[in-house]
């Protein structure tokens, strides 16, 4: 699961799945480090990180979303990160078209129970 963002949003979604037996997560950050996210946040995901349940690239962002991969810029050079779905927690304007472009189907959800 790689999840795309630097605030609270895209941290407790990455976190609420590394906590589940035998989940694997990226988190996946532009920024050097989580400085929107409330300080609990931080420690959480520092504490996660650590006892090696989720992975944090920061100082990245994603090149290609494949169907079982992910394709990361990140600063010692692009990777590949095996992948199965995708959280994006960007802020208020969704990047659709350039996830589109790479093939992601979009569902929007306003409201709807997803049940």
């Amino acid at each position: 699961m790689l999840v795309v963002g630097g605030g609270d949003s895209a941290l407790e979604a990455a976190m609420s799945i590394a906590e589940q037996p035998g989940a694997e997560v990226t988190l996946c950050h532009r920024g050097p480090g989580f400085a929107r996210a409330k300080p609990k946040n931080r420690t959480r995901a520092g504490r996660l990180h650590a006892e090696r349940r989720l992975r944090l690239l920061l100082d990245s962002r994603p090149l290609e979303i494949g169907t079982d991969a992910v394709r990361i810029a990140t600063p010692g050079g692009a990777r590949e990160v095996p992948n199965d779905a995708v959280i994006v927690c960007v802020g208020g304007v969704l990047p659709t078209e350039f996830l589109r472009s790479m093939g992601v189907e979009i569902e929007t959800k306003h409201g709807t129970p997803i049940y």
